[in-house]
């Protein structure tokens, strides 16, 4: 899994780096500044993140307050509605409480374990991302070591398109969600949420793992919202807002920064999430499409096996394409 991440974050830090040497830059230098300009965007948005719960911390008893006040109204459904008293809900949340405080010390356990996990493998990811870096003409020519001499031309041609497309693919998306959280931020700064900048950062973020993170994502606003004493009408401000994201996202601005080079049919695309998150988890979701993105493009690009990378794809609409080419010209004009 470290080694995946590595790979896609190498080639999408590729530009960069070459960028650097270009201009005089040692070689392994410049890719200790890929490295580092990574690194610092990452922590960036993870502060950004901290700052913003420690914000809402602040407000904790208010919280609390408006959490009691929705239960004590949850209570009161229950014994108008199926005849409860509010008595044997108490004693029932009593034994739930005692089965879950031992569900609760191994979760907190659990989370010290991942968190130290998770260091190892992000410091895994920056070793193998100055190593596939720093390699990367010696890999290069093993790969064409693989291939026979009277094909090595169209082979190198093949592994330069796959890499720009792929570069152009995981570029794309990253701009898609700096747009999603432009694009959040408004729509929850109109709606009213408590910490608009915290959410869209969340939502965004989120998107990399397919349709379950964006309604994961939208569920806590709404939920925390809820809880900071929103109302029902900052609830339809959220809804409203998702949905019209995921109009704008759908049909503007994932075409026209992504592309259409890289996409999956939802077969393969449903496929493949379950198949990451079988064998990698949370990770493996994330990792799926990238993955299966950059195999179509392997496949488009080598004749024997141009009939699976159709098969992976997407079939293109005359009408989408043009809708497409209309918006592309618009901002060139623009």
């Amino acid at each position: 899994m470290p080694l995946a991440f590595a790979g896609l974050l190498s080639m999408l830090l590729l530009p960069l780096s070459v960028k650097l040497e270009e201009r005089g830059v040692n070689k392994g230098l410049s890719v200790v500044l890929c490295i580092l300009v990574f690194v610092i965007f990452f922590g960036g948005v993870i502060s950004l993140l901290a700052w913003q719960v420690s914000d809402i911390s602040n407000n904790s008893d208010q919280i609390e307050k408006n959490i009691s006040e929705k239960a004590q109204q949850v209570r009161e459904y229950v014994t108008n509605t199926l005849g409860i008293s509010e008595k044997k809900q108490q004693e029932i949340i009593e034994k739930q409480k005692q089965s879950s405080d031992s569900k609760i010390t191994a979760m907190v356990s659990g989370l010290f374990t991942s968190a130290g996990a998770f260091l190892t493998n992000f410091l895994l990811v920056l070793i193998y991302i100055f190593l596939f870096m720093y390699f990367r003409t010696h890999l290069k020519k093993f790969i064409l070591k693989l291939v026979p001499a009277a094909d090595q031309a169209n082979a190198t041609k093949i592994i330069g398109n796959s890499r720009k497309v792929a570069q152009k693919y995981l570029t794309g998306f990253a701009l898609m969600i700096v747009g999603l959280w432009i694009m959040y931020s408004i729509g929850f700064s109109i709606a009213g949420v408590k910490n608009p900048f915290f959410f869209a950062i969340l939502c965004g973020l989120l998107e990399i793992i397919p349709f379950v993170g964006n309604l994961v994502g939208n569920l806590l606003t709404i939920i925390v919202t809820l809880a900071q004493g929103g109302d029902m009408n900052v609830v339809i401000g959220i809804l409203i807002t998702y949905a019209l994201v995921q109009f704008f996202q759908s049909y503007i601005l994932e075409p026209l920064v992504v592309g259409h080079e890289v996409n999956i049919n939802p077969v393969f695309t449903i496929i493949g999430i379950i198949a990451g998150e079988f064998i990698w988890g949370i990770p493996g979701m994330i990792l799926a499409i990238p993955i299966l993105g950059i195999t179509k493009i392997v496949c488009d690009n080598v004749e024997s096996l141009k009939p699976y990378g159709f098969l992976i794809g997407e079939e293109k609409k005359r009408g989408e394409k043009n809708l497409l080419q209309k918006i592309k010209s618009l901002f060139k004009k623009t």
